[in-house]
This record gives C-alpha cells, sequence and structure tokens, in this order.
C-alpha cells in the first residue's frame, strides 16, 4: 500500500518538477533577449553618433590644414628702411654697437631667440617640402613707391676680373633685376622667372640683370672660389661682370628682404632708386614670370620718361 501511494506521489509531482527545470532557461533567454533588444539600440545610436563626430572632426581638421597650407600672396614690402651705403659695418663696430647699443642688444636677443626656435639645421631642407619651398606668391603689380623698402648692399667679387662690386653702386640709376642664388636648383629657380624679362630687355641701356652667388657658409665659399674657373664657363661671357660671388652675411636682413630658405632662388626688381617694387621667389609659375616682364616695363618706361623730362630742362 505505501509502495502504491509513493507512485502516485511521484507521478502527480513529476509534471510540476520537470515543468519546473524546463521553463526557467527558456524564460532566462526571454528576458535575455528582451533585454538586449531593448538596449540595442542605444547603443547603436551611440555608437553612430560616435563615428559621425569623429567623421566630422577628421573633415574639419583637414579643411583647416588644407587652408594653412594653402600659398598666399606676398603680403608686406620687403626690404630695410635705411637707405644702403657702399661702406658697411666692421666687426669691430659691430660688436661695439652690440655692446653699448640698448636697441642693438634687443634686436641681438631677439634674434638669436627666433633662430634657436624656429630654426633647425634641417629647417631649409624640410621646407622644400612644402610647395618646393616657396613661400609666398609673387604680386601682380607694382609695389607702390611710397611703401615699398630698400635692397640692402650686398658686396661680392666680379667674375670677370674679381674686382670687388656692391650692389648699391650697380642698381643705382637703372631698374634692376637681382637674382640670389646658392644652389643648382635655385639657379633653374631664378631662370623660369627671368627668361620672358630677359629675351625682351637684355640690351636696353636702363636695365639690368645681376646674379649674385651668395654663399654665407664659409666652406661652400671657398669651395666656390676654387671651382671659378668653371663657373666662368658655364656662365655666358657677357654677364660675367654682372655676376657676383658673395661671402656676405646677411643674417640680419634675412627676413626684411623674405630670404627664408637657402635651398632656392630669388628675385627681386629693384627701381633706379634702391628699392625693391616686385619679389618672387622658388619656382616661377606662367603668371608670376608674366607679372615680372610687365613690372619691369612699366619701371623702364617711367625712367625713360623722366630722363628725357630732365634732358628738355636741361636743352
Amino acid at each position: 500500500m505505501a509502495i502504491i501511494v509513493s507512485h502516485c506521489c511521484r507521478r502527480n509531482l513529476a509534471p510540476l518538477l520537470y515543468s519546473t527545470s524546463t521553463r526557467s532557461p527558456l524564460k532566462s533567454q526571454r528576458y535575455s533577449s528582451s533585454s538586449s533588444s531593448q538596449a540595442g539600440p542605444s547603443l547603436s545610436s551611440k555608437a553612430t553618433s560616435n563615428s559621425k563626430s569623429s567623421v566630422f572632426n577628421s573633415a574639419t581638421a583637414k579643411s583647416k590644414s588644407l587652408i594653412d597650407d594653402e600659398l598666399k600672396p606676398l603680403s608686406r614690402p620687403l626690404g630695410v628702411r635705411e637707405k644702403p651705403a657702399v661702406r658697411h659695418q666692421t666687426k669691430l663696430e659691430r660688436l661695439k654697437e652690440v655692446l653699448t647699443n640698448d636697441e642693438a642688444i634687443a634686436e641681438q636677443r631677439k634674434h638669436l631667440v627666433k633662430e634657436a626656435v624656429t630654426k633647425g639645421y634641417f629647417h631649409d631642407l624640410n621646407a622644400t617640402r612644402r610647395h618646393g619651398g616657396k613661400t609666398w606668391i609673387a604680386p601682380k603689380v607694382l609695389i607702390r613707391e611710397e611703401k615699398s623698402l630698400y635692397f640692402p648692399d650686398i658686396v661680392g667679387k666680379s667674375l670677370a676680373d674679381g674686382s670687388e662690386q656692391h650692389t648699391t653702386s650697380m642698381c643705382t640709376g637703372k631698374i634692376s633685376v637681382l637674382c640670389l642664388l646658392n644652389t643648382k636648383i635655385s639657379e633653374i629657380h631664378v631662370a623660369s622667372f627671368t627668361t620672358p624679362t630677359l629675351a625682351r630687355f637684355s640690351e636696353h641701356p636702363l636695365f639690368n640683370h645681376i646674379q649674385i652667388n651668395l654663399q654665407s657658409n664659409t666652406l661652400k665659399s671657398m669651395l666656390v672660389s676654387l671651382f671659378l674657373s668653371s663657373l666662368r664657363r658655364a656662365i655666358p661671357p657677357e654677364q660675367h661682370p654682372y655676376y657676383l660671388v658673395s661671402s656676405q652675411n646677411l643674417e640680419y636682413q634675412r627676413d626684411a628682404i623674405g630670404l627664408t630658405n637657402d635651398r632656392v632662388g630669388y628675385v627681386y626688381l629693384i627701381d633706379e632708386n634702391l628699392r625693391i617694387r616686385w619679389a618672387g621667389c622658388a619656382d616661377a609659375t606662367a603668371e608670376e614670370a608674366h607679372a615680372l616682364e610687365v613690372c619691369t616695363d612699366m619701371l623702364v618706361a617711367r625712367l625713360e620718361k623722366r630722363k628725357k623730362e630732365m634732358k628738355e630742362k636741361e636743352g
């Protein structure tokens, strides 16, 4: 009898026991699926918003970098404020000025800090990776005479006879296209600017084309002086009197005349009063080369007219 009762109890309780054991996983699975379905949209929306913000930030950064990397036209007149003279300060005079003049001391400190912070040993070489070393776009028109500044005097040895020549003496009273060279690539840069202008004005009596091989580094200057004979063969003979080899230190005039990179060539259009009326650097565009030709034509025509008026007054 006891055996039958126990057997019946097991049969009646079995569905309840097995149902609880089999349904609990289903309930947990349903709960987990419902909870995941509720949390899913919020997580996905957050991920989408984060991805959109990252794309927006990257696009903004790219646009800013493109704006910063864009070349801009020359924004200021180049040159020094004082009219240049043939006589330069000696090293002793310069040292005395630096030690006794407060303004010279402040200028020296400012220059040293700028050189230490902004310019390393490979600065010029690294700068050529951006726009080929070009730092501004040459102006399309002349710099106004009342706003223009003076080109500093540079002394060098003439390729013709080795005599010492000054740019101040060579440029006074004439319209001059003056080129600063330092490397072979700078010669290519300068030629890209001056070729149309020289083809038109090279024979004009009021026009000068001056090239200065500027080697401020002592070792480079010695090497250039050793190979002067090969340099004479490379330069046409008619240009030898106007080709100077100089080792002058322009450390304190570099920023004033925009000479920021020794690896590229620089071209300056200088009027009869030694004022810089136009300037270009690195490889020229077609518009820049045309602008130099047009601006040279304007200055030559004005000087011709002025000379003619002076002759008429004298007569």
